[in-house]
């Protein structure tokens, strides 16, 4: 494996895929590998992304299986860390953000990280520490429902300092406005006036090309996809990074296609819905059937098996709000949401044995839970079909293209936009 430049852990995989996009488009080659490595990974990228699923673990937890990843990054060289996590800052008073975090900048022996989880592509945007999802504060979004990191603040300067003990500071969007030696001069006097942390605003993504650039000589970043836009210019500015337009390329997979979706994100069960009104074939998994012992597995690959030669099939565990919590009510948030993820990873794997070399997957914590089910250990990363989600190319017993989706990300056709696009 070359000595890579850029060495990433995401809470979450299809956060890590978020990530590896973006270095992509920058034009960083780019691994995105399962877990912490056992070993050294063949493979000559510039950039590593080792995706964790420690965004709702006890933070306990979260922390050592972070901190294993930045021992395995160290080894392998990485010149630079970025932490990632959701562009909508999921987390509780308790972590995970905070908490990884402090333990990353003690292991780094760092004194100072920014904070910087805006998309604008996405519509998140940053604003006096406010962060917004369109036009809406965070806190009244959707985020508003999520079932296991529920946001009802917008201010992320004080949703940050509930999970750590350090200071939290603000860097302006005036200073940002002004260039990166402005940034610059902010993050000193920040860090002068006794801060370890700063959210830095940012609303367009010039904004973000300016604060990557203001952070290029930081061990240590912490942010959504978006922030990294502006690392790979660093690395090309001294003359790390040759310029290369092939960063994307994937090799070609055949086979059968078929969607996947347990999240149930407001964007999510509108592409279910979009799909369903086109007259495509669906097909709904009812948690507490499951949890009744009904084999759903089973009639959802005799359902899906003779359609699959017609084109793809959806199927689907997303649901409204007021029926997750139903479901939430009778079973357990934890048990609602593993028995779903068991259920559509045991369906992978069937859909895998019945020719379906393709799979579109909605919602992290599914995709993770499928990623693994399919026995995939790394994905070499490849172009975007919407702005976080890019098609990967698995890495493991025999070939898979897999399109994982955050569910919060991507236009109401983006099932059938992805596949038009499949490698």
């Amino acid at each position: 494996m070359s000595q890579p430049l850029l060495g990433c852990i995401a809470d979450d995989f299809t956060g890590g895929t978020d990530l590896a996009s973006m270095l992509v488009r920058g034009g960083m080659r780019t691994l995105q590998v399962i877990g912490v490595p056992t070993g050294p990974i063949d493979a000559d990228v510039d950039a590593v992304v080792i995706a964790l699923k420690t965004r709702t673990l006890p933070a306990e937890q979260a922390v050592q299986e972070s901190l294993a990843a930045l021992a395995w990054l160290k080894a392998a060289g990485c010149r630079q860390y970025f932490f990632k996590y959701c562009s909508t800052f999921d987390s509780t008073a308790q972590g995970n953000i905070g908490p990884v975090a402090d333990a990353l900048l003690d292991a780094l022996g760092a004194p100072f990280v920014l904070a910087c989880p805006a998309f604008p592509e996405n519509q998140r945007t940053l604003f006096n520490g406010h962060l917004f999802v369109g036009d809406t504060l965070l806190s009244e979004s959707g985020m508003r429902h999520h079932p296991l990191t529920s946001m009802t603040d917008a201010n992320l300067v004080r949703v940050l300092q509930q999970q750590t003990p350090h200071t939290v500071s603000l860097v302006r969007h005036a200073a940002v406005s002004c260039g990166a030696d402005a940034v610059r001069q902010a993050f000193a006097q920040v860090q002068a006036d006794g801060a370890r942390y700063a959210i830095v605003d940012a609303i367009s993504n010039a904004d973000l090309q300016v604060i990557g650039e203001a952070a290029s000589e930081h061990l240590l970043i912490t942010g959504g996809s978006g922030v990294a836009l502006g690392l790979p210019d660093n690395f090309k500015r001294a003359g790390l990074l040759p310029e290369a337009d092939c960063a994307a390329d994937l090799e070609p997979v055949e086979g059968l296609t078929a969607v996947l979706s347990g999240s149930c994100s407001v964007a999510t069960n509108g592409q279910v819905a979009h799909w369903r009104d086109s007259g495509r074939p669906a097909l709904s998994l009812d948690p507490l059937r499951l949890a009744d012992g009904d084999d759903l597995v089973g009639e959802a690959l005799r359902w899906a098996q003779p359609l699959l030669a017609d084109g793809p099939v959806l199927i689907y565990a997303s649901a409204p709000p007021d029926s997750v919590k139903a479901v939430q009510a009778r079973l357990g948030v934890e048990a609602a949401g593993a028995l779903v993820e068991r259920a559509l990873s045991h369906i992978a794997v069937g859909l895998r044995e019945l020719g379906v070399n393709t799979f579109v997957v909605a919602g992290g914590e599914t995709s993770g839970a499928v990623v693994k089910a399919l026995g995939v250990e790394a994905l070499r990363i490849g172009a975007s079909i919407a702005p976080g989600v890019p098609w990967t190319l698995g890495q493991g017993p025999g070939r898979v293209a897999l399109a994982l989706k955050s569910g919060n990300f991507g236009g109401p056709d983006f099932f059938t936009r992805a596949l038009e696009l499949a490698p």
